[in-house]
């Protein structure tokens, strides 16, 4: 079964990932902030990340590039989920390592066709 860390500051973003996610066989793992994200790597490198941007002690961006620099951080394929929408947002996201960017609000058909999109599913 694949993993999936979902990495949101908002418990019921997460809830709602986890019940899509898990809906499509992927084992679910969360984290609050990035410090929470980096340190569930560390124990258990998923092979996906679903992450929010904006978030306590330490954002998604910085998330990303610290996660992309670890031993085995290349592999995951990350899926930014946000409120930020601007293109200078979506391309400093894809620059720094991120596969994929979904906006939120966000439902089981978009999740589903971005996970198709990065090989996931």
């Amino acid at each position: 079964m694949k993993t999936c860390l979902v990495v949101d500051d908002s418990s019921v973003i997460r809830k709602v990932a986890r019940r899509i996610l898990e809906g499509l066989e992927f084992e679910i793992a969360e984290a609050e902030d990035g410090e929470q994200a980096l340190e569930a790597c560390r124990s258990r490198m998923p092979d996906a990340v679903l992450l929010d941007w904006n978030m306590p002690k330490m954002d998604g961006y910085e998330f990303l590039r610290s996660l992309r620099r670890m031993p085995g951080g290349d592999a995951p394929k990350v899926v930014f989920c946000t409120t930020e929408n601007d293109v200078a947002h979506i391309a400093r996201a894809l620059h720094a390592g991120a596969n994929e960017y979904i906006m939120k609000p966000f439902d089981k058909e978009i999740v589903e066709a971005k996970f198709q999109e990065v090989g996931l599913l």
